[in-house]
């Protein structure tokens, strides 16, 4: 009788570099046959559960803003409200989702290879210093609401009733860095472990309690706004505790915890520092442009938000999806010092971006009255206040792919813990920016502050990329921008296609049922077309698309 193997403790996989993490478990198992590469396909695959799940958040998003256009329209009270939204929400991305995100991962990525108690540490740790910062900057920005009104909205000071308002809503938003900070770093933990799909659900919450604030609390407020600004904080509060059960599952909830001094958090502050500002170079490009549409007519702030809220839905979906996913990814290569998979994962989700963002962004530009018509154009928001969005939408969705891209490289220089030249790139955006918003300013209106803002996302992924390839060589451009060019070709033959369709058929300003056959109708064929001709054209981003459909194939398989 032979006697029973002894037990022994699963390897685990972060010990065998080499081993796919399927083939590691209970019991070792011989290799299978031809299986997938660790990071093709699954990338693709785990950026798809994220895309989705965004895509839902996105789709709230977009219900959230029509709900306020209705109630709101662009007026002055609209124009109030964005701006006293748009401070914390700047704020947001540079201390927590592009900041402390960018900052903490790579470095918690580094304790988990090494252990998990000393991870549990750096984040404990990490969470105890977030809580005192945002305690005082929620305090100072409370109590100095009036002095950031008039720093990003200086034009408000000659209507005195419409600067009072944007104080108010200042006052009453605020809070909401505090919630949606600290629900970024449970956002960056669960990442880091490979758990995406419930950060990646948690925004949805945010819209939820707005579309809640917007239809049953505004009703209780003499001026709509008000309700609305609270239902932010209704937002934040969910958003924040939805994360907290499979943070508790995973043993990572955080706690409080006074040792400053660990290595690993002396690490994150260090990144911090150049990252505040590198991370959230195209918001502070939008408090650019919004600080100078302050001067413009009434209602220009308004144009301005919606279009960049529509022209976010393809850049959350895809380009900050796959920034999300690949940053874990880039962190693991980066720690074992590999340099080859560094550049080819990063050409790798460069194209996929762009397989994706460039029809996106002709598509946004050729559609932009139908999409705006369709989404916003009822009560108070009329069709002047579409025809002016539209124009700001189709200035932004020229800047769609570099702003894409440059999120996506940004990422890589996070991954190697390097944050100065992202500085660097991010300083030349704003410069670019700022010139062309002057010069642009007076002849094009709110035109004009939209194709700034593309401009900085061109000159920010342009020096990024010329870094990166100082920083770890050839990056084997060549074939990418080839692919690029078929992409581009055929994103150009399917806005053609459309603009002819629409010159026979247009129900823009129709019924509403009308509006929405009209734009799906135009939607479908454009991506039939696109789809064809990238196929035909045998573009390279598709392959880890296939093999991500491949993989979900074979898994489901008996």
């Amino acid at each position: 009788m032979v006697p029973p193997a002894p037990p022994h403790d699963p390897v685990p996989s972060s010990e065998l570099p080499n081993v796919p993490e399927e083939w590691v478990g209970d019991t070792p198992e011989p290799p299978r046959p031809a299986p997938a590469p660790p990071g093709k396909g699954r990338m693709a695959s785990q950026a798809g559960v994220v895309g989705i799940l965004t895509l839902v958040s996105r789709v709230f998003g977009l219900a959230r803003d029509a709900v306020i256009a209705y109630t709101l329209g662009t007026k002055a009270a609209a124009d109030a409200f964005y701006v006293a939204f748009r401070i914390p929400n700047l704020l947001r991305r540079m201390l927590a989702e592009g900041n402390l995100t960018i900052s903490f991962v790579p470095v918690f990525t580094e304790s988990l290879h090494r252990s998990q108690k000393e991870a549990k540490e750096v984040a404990d740790v990490t969470f105890t210093l977030l809580t005192l910062v945002l305690t005082a900057v929620t305090l100072f920005g409370v109590l100095g609401a009036s002095w950031f009104v008039h720093l990003t909205a200086w034009g408000f000071t000659e209507d005195p009733k419409k600067f009072a308002l944007t104080v108010a809503l200042t006052r009453i938003t605020f809070p909401y860095i505090f919630l949606v900070s600290l629900g970024a770093l449970m956002m960056g933990i669960l990442n880091a472990k490979k758990h995406f799909a419930m950060p990646a659900l948690a925004p949805v919450l945010l819209n939820v309690g707005i579309i809640l604030g917007t239809l049953v609390l505004s009703p209780y407020f003499s001026q709509p706004s008000i309700g609305i600004a609270w239902g932010v904080l209704i937002g934040g509060v969910l958003q924040l505790l939805i994360q907290v059960p499979i943070l508790v599952k995973k043993g990572f909830l955080p706690r409080f915890n006074f040792h400053f001094k660990i290595p690993g958090v002396r690490k994150i502050l260090r990144l911090m520092g150049p990252t505040l500002y590198g991370s959230a170079v195209y918001q502070i490009n939008i408090l650019v442009m919004t600080f100078l549409a302050s001067f413009l007519p009434s209602g220009s702030i308004s144009y301005l938000w919606y279009a960049d809220r529509v022209m976010e839905f393809p850049l959350g979906v895809f380009a900050i999806s796959l920034a999300t996913v690949a940053l874990p990814l880039l962190s693991d290569h980066a720690v074992k010092k590999d340099h080859a998979k560094l550049k080819a994962t990063l050409r790798e989700v460069l194209s996929m971006v762009w397989l994706v963002n460039i029809p996106a962004a002709v598509g946004l530009a050729v559609l932009a009255q139908p999409i705006l018509a369709l989404l916003f154009f009822r009560g108070d928001f009329g069709i002047s206040s579409t025809q002016q969005t539209a124009q700001a939408l189709y200035y932004f969705a020229l800047g769609l792919p570099f702003i894409s891209a440059a999120r996506i490289t940004a990422s890589a220089f996070y991954a190697l813990q390097e944050a100065r030249k992202p500085v660097r790139a991010a300083n030349l955006s704003v410069v670019v920016n700022i010139l062309a918003g002057g010069i642009l300013f007076f002849p094009m209106g709110h035109r004009g502050l939209a194709l700034a803002v593309s401009l900085g996302g061109a000159a920010n992924l342009a020096l990024l990329l010329f870094y990166y390839r100082k920083q770890v060589g050839p990056l084997g451009l060549k074939s990418l921008l080839q692919d690029t060019a078929k992409i581009v070709l055929a994103s150009a033959i399917m806005g053609g296609a459309l603009l002819w369709i629409m010159q026979y058929w247009n129900l823009t300003f129709a019924p509403l049922w009308h509006r929405l056959f009209f734009v799906m109708v135009l939607i479908v064929a454009g991506a039939i077309i696109y789809g064809v001709l990238a196929w035909a054209l045998g573009i390279e981003g598709l392959r880890p698309l296939r093999a991500a459909v491949q993989r979900r194939l074979k898994g489901r398989r008996p």
